[in-house]
Parts: C-alpha cells; sequence; structure tokens
C-alpha cells in the first residue's frame, strides 16, 4: 500500500526473502531489537530476550543471504557481557560497538566476538550515560549516542571520550522525549526517531535543528513510537513504526511516499528446522491453512531497518524474530 502525491517519484518494493527464525540459540533470533550491517553485507542481531530466558541474549552473526557465521556475548553484567542491550554498530576497522541501557555502558568487540573494551559513566551530566540507545559513526569518525533517559544525543570519541552534544527534554523544535534510534544520510545531516513524540527530526552535523516530520496516529505519514530511522543513497527516510507493524518511507522532505507492511515467506533456516520436525510440519501446515489475516506474513513491531551493500532495505522484526528483505526498484516513476 503507498499513497502517491504529485512531483514525487515512485519508488516500488519487492520482497525479495526472509532471514531468520525465533530461537534462543543458533540459527535464529529471539526478541532483537538492532542489528548493523558491515562493508561484506555481513548482519550483527543484537537479542535481546526475555528477562526470564536470558539464555537467548547474544548477537547472531549471519550474512543477508542467511549464511550462518557465529554468535558471541551472553547475559551478565561482567566484561564482554550484556543486560539489557539496546544498539549496535561497527565500524570501519570491524570494531563493534553494542549499548547496554541497564549497565549505561558500551562494550567494543572485534568481528570475532572477541571481547575489548568498555567505557561509560551514569548521569546526566557531559559524557554520562542514561539508557543508551541507537548509535551510528559520523562522517568524522565519532560514535553518534541517543542518551535515551536524558532526552540527548552525545557524541564521543571510539574510544569513550565525550565530544558534545545537543538535545534537551520536551516536545518543540530540537528537544526530546526519549528518543530512540538515529540515522545519517550522504550529506551527514542526522535523524532521531523521536519516540515518545511520535516523530523524526533532522539536524545538521553541528546538532542544529532543521525539521521535524510526523505525529502521533496510524494514518500516512503518522507514527506510533517509532524506534529507527535510516537513509539510502537516494535521500528517502526509512522509519520503523514499531507500534503501527509497519515501515514508512519518506521522500526528502518528509511527505509519505510508501508504506511496507511484510510479506514474509518461510526462510531457510525455519524450512531446516521443519524438515527435522514432522510434528512441526503439520502443526504449520493447520495455521497457514487458518491464517486468513495474513499474520504470517505481516510485520509484528519491527524495530530497526538498514540498507545493505546492494541497496536492500533490511527490516528486522522484533516480535517474529526475522529480518525480511526488500528490494527497490531502481529507476524510479514520476507520479
Amino acid at each position: 500500500m503507498s499513497t502517491h502525491f504529485f512531483g514525487l517519484k515512485d519508488w516500488t518494493y519487492s520482497y525479495s526473502h526472509s532471514v531468520g527464525r525465533n530461537e534462543f540459540a543458533g540459527t535464529g533470533f529471539r526478541n532483537p531489537v538492532a542489528m548493523a550491517i558491515d562493508s561484506d553485507d555481513v548482519v550483527y542481531v543484537l537479542n535481546r530476550s526475555y528477562e526470564n530466558r536470558t539464555d537467548g541474549v547474544r548477537v547472531t552473526v549471519c550474512t543477508v543471504d542467511e549464511e550462518y557465521i557465529t554468535a558471541f556475548g551472553e547475559h551478565g553484567e561482567g566484561d564482554g557481557q550484556f543486560t539489557w542491550p539496546t544498539a549496535i554498530v561497527v565500524d570501519d576497522k570491524q570494531n563493534v560497538y553494542i549499548a547496554d541501557e541497564w549497565l549505561n555502558r558500551i562494550s567494543v568487540f572485534n568481528t570475532d566476538g572477541e571481547y575489548r573494551n568498555k567505557w561509560g559513566i551514569t548521569g546526566s551530566g557531559d559524557g554520562e550515560l542514561d539508557k543508551p540507545a541507537g548509535m551510528t559513526i559520523a562522517p568524522d569518525g565519532n560514535l553518534l549516542i541517543v542518551d535515551s533517559g536524558n532526552h540527548r544525543v552525545q557524541k564521543f570519541t571510539l574510544d569513550g571520550k565525550y565530544i558534545s552534544q545537543f538535545g534537551s527534554f520536551g516536545d518543540g523544535p530540537g528537544q526530546f522525549n526519549l528518543p530512540w534510534g538515529i540515522g545519517l544520510d550522504k550529506e551527514g545531516m542526522i535523524y532521531v526517531a523521536d519516540w515518545r513524540n511520535d516523530r523524526i527530526q533532522q539536524f545538521n552535523a553541528d546538532g542544529e535543528w532543521q525539521a521535524s516530520f510526523g505525529q502521533s496516529g496510524n494514518g500516512v505519514g503518522q507514527f506510533n513510537r517509532p524506534s529507527d530511522v535510516t537513509v539510502d543513497e537516494h535521500g528517502l527516510i526509512y522509519v520503523a513504526d514499531r507500534q503501527n507493524d509497519r515501515v514508512q518511507v519518506l521522500a526528502p522532505d518528509g511527505r509519505f511516499v510508501h508504506a511496507i507492511y511484510g510479506d514474509n515467506q518461510l526462510s531457510t533456516w525455519g524450512k531446516e528446522k521443519l524438515q527435522s520436525n514432522p510434528d512441526m510440519v503439520r502443526q504449520r501446515a493447520i495455521a497457514v491453512a487458518t491464517d486468513k489475516s495474513g499474520f504470517e506474513k505481516a510485520f509484528a513491531n519491527p524495530c530497526a531497518v538498514s540498507i545493505d551493500g546492494k541497496g536492500r532495505v533490511c527490516i528486522l522484526d522484533h516480535t517474529r524474530g526475522r529480518i525480511q528483505v526488500y528490494e527497490k526498484s531502481k529507476d524510479p516513476v514520476l507520479v
């Protein structure tokens, strides 16, 4: 479904495949909250799992084409452990950074999952953290962190030295209420998913407010707890509209272009599991036959969206433990 406006170019999106299944270990995800895709299209999926099943807390590493590589990390408060992980990012030297909103720290690993170091101090002062959420690497090579509980964005060096900040509590331009996700466009403009204010805000590289997009609701261009935002090479803005169970695509000026609601088909990992369990095959056949609402295809709390090196749109589905992958048309049609 999409709504078109005069003067916009209509990009089309076709479902390619899904990656993953709900699992507490191995080839799957459990309550994933964030993902990072490196330059080789390797995906690092951050699994938060449940408080009563902490064995599912980990990072699952695979490719966009569903080749399983490894997993690392575990629940806890020690070095190399997470309690309530929220965000993950990979730098150009293949270091993996993971934010933890319970421990108020950033843990650093290499891409083999080997722990390197950690940093972060709890508080509200300059360089201190309260529930760090989204992260991204700025064009200058420093780390932008959404400091959600302090309603701001802070910039640090990759080894944790404080540089600057912007934002404060409120609902005015440049203010936040529990912000979450963050993304950049190719010009270095910063986009923040202002979670509780149900909008996306745009800032320049110095943190100066430029624009706000959206308002509360479930209609076109409206949001219900947006949790992530990313921008592709053409300037299109992708918003994980979490509680509306969709991803909305906006033009660079914030106008609505398209909405994606999910088209899931069973992943390779899912098929492998079914083939090893005849009872599950029968149960699935019954479920599919009675699924009149498209439950299996649809998103359930999509929480993150990323663009891989081939321009594919990868959408992380929190509740259903999978990534749905879409291909965007190369040649837009003028509406």
